[in-house]
């Protein structure tokens, strides 16, 4: 197989006001990029409301693990897949960002033939969205420092500032900074610090906002500081959000692009899947609903993660609900949880497979309790066999009554994941149940904590340290107790042990702290080491990616 960037160059792109015809959008609708981007106005998306939406599939994985799952991948295969028995479908994904590209991780816009283009694009700059997040964010450290330096009128405590700074790159040197060195006319020195863009609230906020009214508001509710009293200082007390509004409007508007079968998708918003949500933008899933019969989407990290959030912060908040689930899983890595070495992961294992096994017979049994309907997809690889393929449909079959497809869709395009897309039809057809969530909204925050951790993760109960505990009683009293969680962990193992894989029991999942995200709508449970500004690897990506003498990018993949 050539590589990815080779198989995206090679494509035939429809321009992009074709693709949105195909969805009925017209030319007055679009904001182009280029003839292959586009972004759909503020406008024709509010007149989408009152159509009647199409059926939401949810497109989620087993842990994950270095040998790979697939989880973009099967999305985009999914999606052209729908299309071609005549289902008519949206694709609805994360905006990759530029320090994975640039670090280890690689991009985020599918690979082989299940793919979404302009490839090159959508993993650099795309549309400046996440340069507007950026610049919001910048804007309001800015003016936070400057009501501080001038009089600090609400008398914020300059050691209570909450507030980091963002950078959309990996650089392990701004973690922890001192800043306002060089004298009185530069502030007052503090220590500070920055994180990835995606971990920003402002990210968070944008992912969950309906509308340009409802960004605004919410990016009001965000606490950024506390005074000498210990009183909340919100982005509305120091007069931010107007100005950071006017900043992220262009970016608001969806973007439309196309899979390499020039299908349409929606790319939009990205936060992290640890520190915040995971998932793609309310805006774009709530279009593609009403855009499309079925709207195809992902939430990130492994369904414990993820999917989680996707159930109990997202569509909580949107009031989405899923037709049904597919979890994406590859022998590799189920040989991987049942403790094979990367390096060994060619040769047949059948016993290693059914050892590893329990991590998706776990997350399947998860996604069941919130009363969802669930396939498995397998991300079928070359040094895959035909038995080990057997063995894991038997052994869904003979343990969860789950169905499992072999999917081919990176060699093959949407013509191999067709039995899979006829199975989530079938599975779509019946009247999706009120979802299950995993706790009350009416539950103390630590109850909210205990029920994920017991009820998913199969720990045998959480410790939450002293600071963490008075921190959760100081929010309760605030009146944030009615918040769902959002669980920040590490997303290799059920457990806060990464090297913990399978599907460990009885463990205890340890909370250090706990942040809150008042204007995203949830609090923050971090257990374990959580990184939100990545470094970059001993020998990074960026060290081979290039201009070639034609112009073209060479390296990227």
């Amino acid at each position: 197989m050539p590589s990815d960037i080779e198989i995206a160059r090679a494509a035939t792109l429809k321009p992009i006001a074709q693709v949105a015809e195909t969805l009925g959008i017209p030319d007055d609708a679009l904001h182009n990029y280029g003839r292959h981007i586009a972004k759909i106005d503020h406008g024709y998306i509010a007149g989408l409301e009152s159509r009647t939406p199409g059926k939401l599939v949810l497109v989620t994985a087993i842990s994950p693990t270095p040998a790979g799952e697939g989880k973009t991948t099967t999305t985009v295969g999914l999606g052209d897949a729908l299309n071609r028995i005549g289902e008519k479908t949206m694709i609805c994904l994360r905006e990759p960002s530029l320090g994975p590209c640039f670090g280890m991780k690689g991009g985020a816009a599918g690979g082989g033939k299940a793919q979404v283009v302009p490839m090159e694009q959508i993993n650099l700059h795309f549309t400046g969205d996440f340069h507007a997040i950026t610049s919001a964010h910048s804007l309001a450290a800015a003016l936070i420092d400057n009501h501080v330096y001038w009089a600090n009128e609400l008398n914020i405590d300059v050691r209570r500032i909450h507030w980091r700074r963002v950078v959309d790159m990996n650089d392990r040197a701004l973690r922890q900074i001192t800043q306002s060195l060089g004298g009185v006319a530069n502030g007052f020195p503090r220590e500070d610090g920055f994180d990835i863009t995606v971990a920003s609230e402002v990210m968070a906020v944008f992912c969950l906002a309906r509308d340009l009214a409802d960004l605004e508001e919410r990016l009001g509710r965000i606490v950024i500081a506390e005074t000498r009293d210990r009183k909340l200082v919100t982005l509305k007390d120091v007069k931010a959000t107007g100005a950071m509004t006017v900043l992220l409007k262009d970016a608001l508007q969806p973007n439309l692009v196309q899979t390499l079968e020039g299908n349409p998708a929606l790319i939009h918003g990205g936060p992290f899947a640890n520190i915040a949500h995971g998932c793609n933008s309310v805006i774009a899933t709530r279009a593609g609903l009403r855009l499309a019969d079925y709207t195809v989407t992902e939430a990130g990290f492994g369904a414990d993660l993820g999917a989680e959030k996707f159930l109990d912060i997202k569509c909580r908040q949107a009031g989405l609900a899923p037709s049904a689930v597919v979890v994406v899983a590859t022998i590799r890595a189920l040989k991987m949880h049942g403790g094979v070495d990367k390096k060994n992961l060619g040769a047949e294992n059948i016993d290693a497979l059914e050892k590893g096994f329990a991590n998706l017979a776990r997350h399947v049994t998860n996604l069941r309790g919130f009363g969802l309907p669930v396939v498995v997809g397998v991300n079928h690889f070359h040094a895959d066999t035909d038995a080990e393929h057997a063995k894991l449909k038997e052994l869904c079959r003979a343990r969860l009554d789950v169905e499992a497809i072999t999917c081919r869709h990176w060699a093959e395009g949407g013509a191999g994941a067709e039995e899979l897309a006829r199975a989530v039809v079938k599975l779509a057809q019946a009247e999706p149940a009120p979802i299950r969530h995993a706790y009350e909204t009416e539950a103390p925050l630590s109850e909210k904590i205990r029920s994920i951790a017991t009820k998913l993760y199969g720990a045998a109960d959480i410790q939450i340290e002293a600071k963490a505990a008075g921190k959760l009683a100081a929010f309760e009293k605030d009146g944030y107790g009615h918040l769902p969680i959002c669980m920040a962990k590490t997303q290799y193992s059920f457990s806060t042990n990464p090297g913990l894989m399978g599907a460990p029991e009885g463990h205890i999942v340890g909370v250090r702290d706990v942040r809150l995200s008042a204007g995203a709508g949830f609090v923050v449970a971090i257990c374990g080491e959580i990184m939100t500004m990545p470094g970059l690897p001993r020998v990074p990506a960026a060290d081979t990616i290039r201009l070639d003498a034609n112009g073209q990018i060479d390296g990227l993949f």
